[in-house]
C-alpha cells in the first residue's frame, strides 16, 4: 500500500489582458475593447472513500492545473482555466514542504467529500478597456496574467479504523483479521509476511466496525527500526487496540511489554488508548497447558486476557463480542483540532504595510503586490497608471508616512521602481 507521497502542485497562470481598439466602418473612434484574461485553474484535493491508497498520485511528481486563456479584442474575455481535482483517501494529512522540510500542515482530510485548495490559480490580467478614463481615452497597456501558486506537498495516509491489531511478528494478526472479517491477507509461517496494513469489516450482531492489521512491530520501531514509523502512524486514529500475543512464545509477558514500550515511546496518546489483550494459539497443547499460568501472570500486571485460536476460531466470537461492547463505551480517537469556519465581511480597502528594507521601502499586501507584478511597469504609461491607482488606494500615503520621498526606491514583490510625486 502506498501511504506516503511527495508531489509538486502547480496552479495555472492567469491569461494576459488584451490591447485592442474597436475598428469598424463608420466608427472612427471606437475606443478600447481589449478583454481580460481568464483566471488560472487551482489544484484541489478531495477526500473520496472509493480511493484506498495514494498509489495513483505517486505515479507522477508534478500536477499542473490549466492556465487561463488570454483576452481578445471586441471585449472578449479569456476562458477560465480548469481546476485540477486530485482524489485522496479519507485520513490523508497534507503537509507543505520547504526545501524538503515540513513547513506546516495544510489540511487533514477525514470525511468523504472534504476539499482543500492547495495551490490557487493566478488572476487574469486586465485588458486595456479597464484603464479607460474620461481623460485617458486610448490606453495602450494591459496587464499580464498572475503566476499560479506552486507548492511542494507531502501526503500522509493514516488509516481510519475503529480497532488496530498490534503484536510482534508472527503473532497471528493476519489470521485473526481473516477469521473475523472478509479480508484475506497473506498468511505464512515466517515473520513479516504482512508488509502493509490490511483493513477488514467486522459484523458483530447489530454492530459493524473496521479493524486494521498493523504489520509486526519490533523493538526500536518508534525510532524507525524496521518499518516501525510507517506502521505505527496507522494506529493513531484507532479507538481501540487489540494486543495479540503468541501464547507459545518463551516469554509472552516480555513480548507484551516490548510492544507497549514502542507504543509509549511513539507517543500520540497510544499508551492511553483502551487495549484488549488476546493470547493466541490456544489450540497448541503447550499453550493450553500453560493457559492458567499465563492468566495469573497477566492478572498480576493488571490485564485480563482473552484466550483464542485464530486458526481454529476458538474464542474468536467472544473476542468480537467484547470489542463490540467496548467500542460502544469508548469515545472516538482524538484528532487534530480544526479551525471553525467563520464568515467575515470581504475587505473593501487594500490591506498593506510598509517597512524599510536596506536603501528602499518594501510594500506588502496581497492586492497591491499582485497589481504591481501584473502591470507593465517597464513602460511610462504603465507606471503612471500604477501610481494613479496607488494614490487612490492609499499606498502613496502609507509610503509618505513611512518616510519615503519622491525618487526613493519602492519594492513590491518582484517589482522595484521609483516613488513618483
Amino acid at each position: 500500500m502506498i501511504d506516503r507521497v511527495e508531489i509538486m502542485a502547480t496552479a495555472g497562470n492567469g491569461g494576459n489582458g488584451s490591447v485592442s481598439f474597436r475598428r469598424e466602418k463608420y466608427v472612427p473612434r471606437g475606443g478600447p475593447d481589449g478583454g481580460d484574461g481568464g483566471d488560472g485553474g487551482s489544484v484541489c484535493l478531495v477526500a473520496d472513500r472509493s480511493v484506498r491508497t495514494l498509489k495513483e498520485l505517486g505515479r507522477r511528481r508534478t500536477y499542473r492545473a490549466e492556465r487561463g486563456q488570454h483576452g481578445m479584442g471586441s471585449g472578449k474575455h479569456g476562458r477560465r482555466g480548469e481546476s485540477l481535482v486530485l482524489r485522496v483517501p479519507p485520513g490523508t494529512e497534507v503537509w507543505r514542504l520547504d526545501a524538503g522540510v515540513e513547513a506546516g500542515k495544510v489540511a487533514d482530510l477525514q470525511a468523504d467529500g472534504e476539499t482543500v485548495v492547495v495551490a490557487r490559480g493566478g488572476r487574469g490580467g486586465w485588458g486595456n478597456t479597464r484603464f479607460k478614463t474620461p481623460v485617458h481615452r486610448a490606453p495602450r497597456i494591459a496587464q499580464s496574467g498572475q503566476a499560479g501558486e506552486a507548492v511542494r506537498l507531502r501526503l500522509d495516509l493514516k488509516l481510519l479504523a475503529d480497532v488496530g491489531i498490534v503484536g510482534l511478528p508472527n503473532a497471528g494478526k493476519s489470521t485473526l483479521v481473516g477469521a473475523i472479517s472478509a479480508a484475506r491477507p497473506k498468511v505464512a509461517e515466517y515473520p513479516f509476511t504482512t508488509l502493509e496494513p490490511v483493513l477488514g469489516v467486522v459484523d458483530a450482531g447489530w454492530e459493524r466496525f473496521v479493524v486494521a492489521d498493523i504489520p509486526g512491530l519490533i523493538e526500536g520501531a518508534h525510532t524507525g527500526a524496521g518499518l516501525g514509523l510507517d506502521f505505527l502512524r496507522h494506529i493513531e486514529r484507532t479507538r481501540l487496540i487489540v494486543h495479540l500475543v503468541d501464547g507459545s512464545s518463551p516469554d509472552a509477558q516480555r513480548d507484551v511489554e516490548a510492544v507497549n514500550r514502542e507504543l509509549r515511546e511513539y507517543g500520540h496518546g497510544l499508551e492511553k488508548r483502551p487495549q484488549v489483550l488476546a493470547v493466541n494459539k490456544v489450540d497448541l497443547p503447550e499453550v493450553r497447558e500453560a493457559q492458567e499460568e499465563l492468566r495469573r501472570g497477566f492478572a498480576a500486571k493488571g490485564a485480563e486476557p482473552v484466550f483464542i485460536s485464530a486458526a481454529t476460531g476458538e474464542g474468536v466470537d467472544s473476542l468480537v463480542h467484547r470489542l463490540g461492547e467496548l467500542l460502544g463505551e469508548v469515545a472516538d480517537a482524538p484528532v487534530a483540532a480544526r479551525e471553525e469556519a467563520v464568515l467575515r465581511p470581504q475587505e473593501t480597502r487594500p490591506v498593506l504595510s510598509v517597512r524599510r528594507e536596506d536603501d528602499a521601502f518594501r510594500v506588502e499586501g496581497e492586492r497591491v503586490v499582485a497589481f504591481a507584478e501584473m502591470m507593465p511597469v517597464d513602460r511610462e504609461e504603465g507606471r503612471a497608471e500604477l501610481w494613479r491607482r496607488f494614490g487612490r488606494w492609499g499606498v502613496k500615503t502609507a509610503l509618505r508616512r513611512a518616510g519615503a520621498k519622491p525618487g526613493d526606491r519602492v519594492r513590491l514583490g518582484r517589482v522595484e521602481l521609483e516613488l513618483e510625486a
